[in-house]
């Protein structure tokens, strides 16, 4: 008598079908983290190919978003790339200005950048997040149309109602602020900013 066909282990059942179609090969939008109201929203400028294929934002072995976030004091919890839906729990949003996931940066179109930062604007609009943090100055640099950032820090222009900060990169290929502690700094401004103007 042939055995019973083994029932599939939980990991296999909550797969879901954008996992099962980025398993197979076919390329799927990375989706925003949003709450209500975020008092944060953070926005890329777009996602890696790495990131793209594993569905969670800033998952690049290199990467240290998550543990940037958490030694900041911007998040009570550890959490990895695979959590990153966790966000909303903590009042954060993460969003990209293109979704288009490439090797770099470099390869989007203007088209694109446009058609991004209107996006953008509307998404601010319907959010109402306290405060939009660039995550790298280009990114900045290309919303606004500057021709240079100023460097990470706090913004003089608004959207909306939010203000406006700047972090740096948190890639491990970023020259400009190539260690931990050169990134982690700008996260911690990040948080007492929010919290001197809470």
């Amino acid at each position: 008598m042939a055995p019973a066909p083994e029932e599939p282990g939980p990991r296999a059942r909550r797969e879901s079908g954008a996992a099962r179609l980025r398993r197979r090969g076919s390329p799927m939008p990375l989706r925003d983290v949003i709450g209500v109201h975020p008092r944060i929203l953070f926005v890329g400028i777009n996602p890696s190919l790495h990131s793209e294929r594993l569905g969670h934002h800033f998952a690049g072995p290199g990467n240290p978003f998550w543990r940037l976030l958490h030694a900041a004091g911007l998040v009570p919890v550890a959490l990895s790339y695979a959590e990153d839906r966790r966000l909303a729990e903590f009042g954060l949003a993460l969003t990209n200005l293109c979704p288009r996931a490439s090797a770099t940066a470099a390869e989007l179109t203007r088209e694109e950048i446009q058609r991004g930062k209107a996006a953008l604007r509307r998404k601010i609009s319907r959010l109402t997040p306290q405060v939009v943090v660039f995550v790298g100055l280009t990114v900045y640099q290309q919303f606004f149309s500057k021709p240079k950032s100023g460097g990470a820090g706090p913004k003089p222009e608004t959207i909306d109602s939010a203000r406006v900060f700047v972090i740096p990169n948190p890639s491990g290929r970023n020259a400009n602020y190539p260690g931990f502690k050169d990134k982690l700094i700008w996260f911690q401004r990040l948080r007492e900013f929010l919290e001197d103007k809470a």
